[in-house]
């Protein structure tokens, strides 16, 4: 059982940045990979990340350029590094995690673990 603890969420305003972290229970660590979504209020969770085990990463088209998924293997942690936040990022981030690879990283259901969530607000 893998348990994932995220931290780093707040309050900002449009143009700040943000770094969300989500450290991992569990020796196999380096052997995840591991993914960031979002759920905004009334709607759906939805991708925003991902990061292999093998160091090849995701993104959903409106982060990219501004967000960046990387991970301390050594300090089971991933990390979402996020520039350039605006408004409609305002959401709860949740970390999830699964074993090894999967075909598509933007699905919720390929992922078998998952953290509680950070609030992330960003005023304009």
């Amino acid at each position: 059982q893998v348990q994932l603890v995220e931290s780093g969420g707040g309050l900002v305003q449009a143009g700040d940045s943000l770094r969300l972290s989500c450290v991992a229970s569990g020796r196999t660590f380096s052997r995840y990979s591991m993914g960031w979504f979002r759920q905004a209020p009334g709607k759906e969770r939805e991708f925003v990340a991902a990061l292999s085990w093998t160091g090849n990463t995701y993104y959903t088209d409106s982060v990219k350029g501004r967000f960046t998924i990387s991970r301390e293997n050594a300090k089971n942690t991933v990390y979402l590094q996020m520039n350039s936040l605006k408004p409609e990022d305002t959401a709860v981030y949740y970390c999830a995690g699964r074993p090894y690879s999967t075909s598509d990283y933007r699905l919720l259901s390929q992922y078998d673990y998952w953290g509680q969530g950070t609030q992330v607000t960003v005023s304009s």
